[in-house]
């Protein structure tokens, strides 16, 4: 059995707790109008056995130590659940943190994954069906029975919501996602990261339209305005 790995970041400080070895693993079956790693879509040549990416991982081991560990990230780390189960049971020997950044929508065997997984830090695109629809180019449905097992599972979750110009950047949508989040349990941190365009020119690398080229960047003083506005509902 092999992986399909993208790369690999040695020093991720921004997805998961303390300092994080960060696996970036191709295939992705949604195509988010603002992704900006379209390069992860396709599943590319096996590279990996779950043996050599363990090793590859366990030499990070001493800049991320016990406060640290691996996030799977991609593209979409749940298309490579058995890979992904596989390596889990590696890292688990050491006792090592792992957490899993998706959107929830992979091919199944969920309870299966989250035995090996710590941490679930869950990408939010859209909270109506016209709108993840819209928004994704996939239904909703798959990443709703994602995050149904996750919580049935009791695993602690992270919450990410890209903040999109004209989408995203409303009261309304804002109060919305509040509510939402309110029905979730083990909510350790949200996070609203405001859309940018980094990613525009590997669509023109790649010859595919970038589907928000009249879209400008998110402002980021409104973002944390958003975000105070959020933080203070209910309270």
């Amino acid at each position: 059995m092999k992986g399909s790995i993208d790369s690999i970041e040695s020093l991720g400080l921004v997805d998961g707790p303390g300092i994080r070895t960060v696996v970036f693993m191709n295939g992705c079956k949604l195509r988010c109008q603002y992704c900006h790693n379209p390069e992860m879509w396709k599943m590319r040549e096996a590279n990996y056995t779950p043996q050599e990416l363990y090793q590859k991982i366990k030499r990070f081991q001493p800049y991320f130590g016990k406060n640290g560990g691996v996030t799977f990230s991609g593209g979409e780390p749940l298309l490579q659940g058995e890979f992904l189960i596989e390596v889990g049971k590696l890292l688990k020997q050491d006792h090592i943190h792992i957490a899993l950044d998706t959107a929830g929508v992979g091919n199944g065997n969920y309870e299966e994954i989250l035995k090996y997984v710590d941490l679930v830090i869950f990408d939010i695109k859209h909270l109506s069906e016209d709108g993840y629809l819209k928004l994704t180019g996939q239904k909703i449905n798959e990443s709703l029975k994602f995050l149904n097992i996750v919580q049935k599972m009791n695993k602690p979750l992270w919450i990410r919501q890209v903040i999109v110009p004209g989408i995203h950047d409303n009261l309304e949508y804002i109060a919305d996602l509040k509510k939402f989040i309110k029905t979730l349990k083990n909510v350790q941190k949200v996070e609203f990261l405001p859309y940018h365009k980094l990613g525009q020119e590997k669509y023109e690398t790649l010859h595919i339209p970038y589907p928000l080229s009249n879209v400008p960047a998110m402002d980021e003083k409104k973002t944390r305005e958003l975000y105070d506005y959020f933080a203070q509902i209910d309270k």
